[in-house]
């Protein structure tokens, strides 16, 4: 018997299916967990790690499309393989599943040799995607590696996503959209590794040459995370963080709600961070100052006016500040 670490979740309400299935499984190298109904499964699935789960879809009380639905929405953004099992061969019945979130069916009756080449394919893509999201930590260790070299900009992009991420909070956003605009924060920048220290740390004005090369720093960003699938979501605020609202921006010119809404967000916290931070030609604003100087410049053409507002009454209640 191959040896495997995969550890497979079957669930049918037919003992004699169960028993078939492990012994199946068993073959193959895999360890199996076995469960009647919906609430053994997920009480299985809370205590330990499964990599993929087989579902009856004819079972009493949470059937096997529910069940699907219900464990796909706790894998969250973890990428969890979920194979329906029925003896039901409408198309209606395949979209119902595939709206549910299933990932493959089997209609009985099947082939071992189907069964198990269905499982390898789902088990190569789970260790393919937590490859990519090892990839996606390792870029933004390295964002956080390269800003603290510079005194002047050592934290920035932390505090940028941090910020990001609170007022995605503040604004009542899901869960995911806060983890996705915190990475979107500290990975904003990651393009400018390909941009001259020179001309990121001149004290001076910039000539039109030098200028246009910062710009490029948005593409570089985008190029460098396009690889990643776990990352494809945070590519339109690293492109369109430069956007300005009356669309004098960069790269595209984009204009009001035309810039991505997470663009926008991170927009507002990456110059308000900036505004209190020192940099090589001023000295740091104030956080009291910083907030007075975005409530003024609201309808400036930089910001999204509405989202400015709400950020400010974020800082007023979360900071303590009376502006």
């Amino acid at each position: 018997m191959e040896k495997n670490s995969s550890s497979i979740l079957v669930v049918d309400d037919v003992p004699l299916n169960l028993e078939v299935m492990e012994g199946l499984l068993y073959k193959e190298g895999y360890k199996v967990l076995t469960a009647l109904n919906a609430g053994e499964a997920l009480g299985m699935i809370k205590e330990g790690t499964i990599d993929l789960a087989i579902l009856d879809v004819m079972m009493p009380g949470m059937n096997g499309f529910d069940l699907c639905r219900k464990l796909k929405n706790m894998s969250g953004r973890r990428f969890f393989p979920v194979i329906l099992v029925t003896a039901l061969n409408e198309l209606e019945d395949k979209i119902r599943g595939l709206e549910a979130g299933a990932d493959d069916f089997l209609t009985k009756p099947f082939h071992t040799i189907e069964l198990i080449t269905k499982i390898r394919s789902l088990l190569r893509l789970r260790k393919l995607q937590g490859e990519l999201d090892h990839s996606e930590d390792i870029i933004l260790t390295l964002a956080i590696a390269i800003e603290a070299k510079d005194l002047y900009t050592k934290g920035h992009s932390e505090r940028v996503g941090t910020l990001a991420m609170e007022f995605a909070t503040h604004m009542g956003l899901q869960e995911d959209d806060r983890h996705l605009l915190f990475k979107s924060g500290v990975l904003h920048d990651i393009g400018k590794i390909g941009v001259d220290n020179q001309i990121l740390h001149k004290c001076g004005s910039l000539t039109h040459e030098e200028f246009c090369h910062i710009r490029d720093h948005v593409l570089i960003g985008e190029n460098i995370c396009f690889p990643l699938n776990s990352a494809r979501r945070i590519l339109p605020v690293i492109r369109h963080h430069h956007e300005r609202w009356d669309g004098s921006g960069f790269p595209d010119g984009l204009k009001g709600e035309n810039i991505p809404f997470f663009a926008r967000i991170v927009a507002i916290t990456d110059s308000f961070d900036a505004m209190v931070s020192m940099r090589p030609y001023r000295a740091p604003f104030t956080v009291d100052q910083a907030v007075a100087m975005m409530d003024q410049e609201r309808y400036s053409g930089q910001w999204d006016p509405e989202l400015v507002v709400k950020f400010i009454e974020m800082m007023r209640e979360q900071r303590g500040f009376i502006i």
